[in-house]
């Protein structure tokens, strides 16, 4: 199994496959939307605060907390620390890449979501990925091998990868024994776990729009700390960022195991930006015009990698001390708990591990919410049908042991999986959204042509010539 994980991934991550999709597709898309995710910055706060419709719908700032709960997690510490140490600090200016070019990437395949949404017996919605391959490519097929992955991405790799790094966080403590401290937080989570996703979506969603934003704002602040404590060294850290993303003899000399791979890897698994994933979050969202979503959706890998992912790297680097390198294992791994924990306690003495623990708990368990929520709509998609109850009920109890079993795990194979899963999602993803992302243009033109209206913007499939039979919503007359 590792064997093959492993020659998928050399594969995969070579320059011309999973890079050159995410970046190439993303500068595409920011050319053709006039560099929506810069020029409507602005916009996208405006709508992420605007009411559902119906009291039944999810909120765009509902759906934005269910993609923010998945985004930012656990590879917002152990993910950025990784890149850092394996990739070293220039790492991080490719994440930033990564981001913003990606931000236009979300933007595209979280509007297009919206307008190939379906609408449920009990007034919600529902979409995705699968649904704009099915309704719009014309490609059931892929839409099924889409779902697939996002099953084995995020119920397996990503949750499993998820409480490994929150029991990992916890080897700095004198209490942790190899042997059984996995095990008690393994059980510990597993159980908090299920009480979550025993209560529905709505469920999802309540508790995930109260601890992500609390979440968000207690980490952010505390790394303002760190960063006012270690002012003086700003310059040597974005000097040292900056010289190190630029080593072209290293990067050529193998590409693979690069500062630019590493820090496409790790944003990538942070942001999520063209993967798909968020997609299915959008399309649950109860909102007038599509584009909404997708500036909401942007707006979210925003949050995700330059607002937390650089507090995690600001943090560490800022403190100058401390050696990432000296944190490569013998095996090639990395021991990235372990360096953000004696980063922060450098900065914030024994209180510095603390918080990491705290923090690594919350955004694991919101990411294990998040990772979920996408899962058993694609169980759906390729049943053509709802989950009976005792479907779900067997589904959700595997979903419980994996994230058990991820907890007791060995590392290098969860990582290496979750890279190849969210690999070939992209593959499937991308180009699906390099082919039908001039609806996404045509969308967004409509709604900037309102705004200039001064009208309150309101889509339907006709503005931008789809037939009615196109799509399941967004039916009438042109307005």
């Amino acid at each position: 199994m590792s064997g093959f994980v492993g020659f998928m991934n050399n594969i995969l991550y070579k320059p011309y496959i999973v890079p050159l999709f995410l970046i190439a597709v993303g500068i595409y898309f920011t050319i053709r939307t006039k560099g929506v995710q810069v020029r409507m910055f602005k916009e996208m706060f405006k709508v992420v605060s605007e009411k559902p419709a119906d009291e039944k719908g999810i909120s765009s700032f509902g759906a934005l907390m269910v993609s923010t709960a998945s985004r930012v997690g656990t590879g917002n510490i152990i993910g950025v620390c990784t890149a850092i140490i394996l990739g070293g600090p220039g790492a991080i200016f490719w994440m930033w890449i990564t981001a913003i070019f990606g931000g236009a990437n979300a933007f595209i395949e979280s509007t297009l979501a919206q307008i190939y949404k379906k609408k449920a017996d009990d007034g919600t919605y529902y979409g995705g990925p699968s649904y704009y391959m099915q309704n719009a490519l014309g490609q059931r097929w892929l839409g099924v091998i889409f779902s697939i992955l996002i099953i084995f991405t995020y119920a397996v790799g990503y949750n499993m990868l998820a409480a490994y790094n929150l029991q990992s966080t916890f080897a700095t403590f004198s209490f942790y024994n190899e042997k059984s401290t996995p095990m008690v937080i393994g059980v510990i989570l597993a159980v908090f776990f299920a009480a979550t996703i025993l209560g529905g979506a709505k469920k999802l969603t309540d508790v995930t729009g109260f601890l992500v934003p609390v979440m968000g704002v207690l980490y952010v602040a505390i790394s303002l700390v760190v960063l006012v404590l270690n002012a003086k060294n700003f310059g040597a850290m974005f000097g040292l960022i900056f010289s190190t993303a630029f080593d072209f003899q290293a990067i050529f000399g193998g590409f693979t195991g690069s500062v630019i791979m590493w820090g496409l890897k790790r944003g990538l698994y942070s942001n999520e930006a063209g993967m798909g994933s968020a997609p299915n979050a959008a399309a649950k969202a109860d909102v007038v015009h599509p584009v909404k979503q997708g500036l909401v959706q942007t707006l979210s890998v925003f949050i995700d990698t330059l607002l937390i992912c650089s507090a995690t790297a600001f943090m560490c680097l800022s403190t100058m001390s401390v050696n990432p390198a000296d944190y490569v294992l013998e095996d090639g791994g990395a021991n990235a708990a372990g360096y953000v924990q004696t980063c922060l306690h450098t900065a914030l003495g024994s209180f510095g591990p603390v918080f990491i623990a705290i923090s690594m708990t919350l955004f694991a368990f919101t990411t294990l919410i998040g990772n979920y929520s996408y899962c058993e709509g694609c169980f759906a998609f390729i049943l053509k049908r709802d989950m009976s109850k005792t479907e779900v009920t067997i589904f959700r109890i595997i979903a419980i042991i994996l994230v058990f079993l991820g907890a007791i795990s060995s590392a290098g194979l969860v990582w290496d999986t979750a890279d190849m899963f969210q690999g070939l999602m992209v593959v499937c993803n991308i180009p699906t959204i390099a082919i039908l992302g001039g609806v996404a243009v045509k969308a967004l033109d409509d709604y900037t042509k309102q705004k200039k209206e001064g009208k309150a913007p309101h889509f339907r499939a006709a503005d931008i010539g789809l037939p009615d039979d196109a799509v399941d919503c967004w039916k009438g007359e042109r307005i």
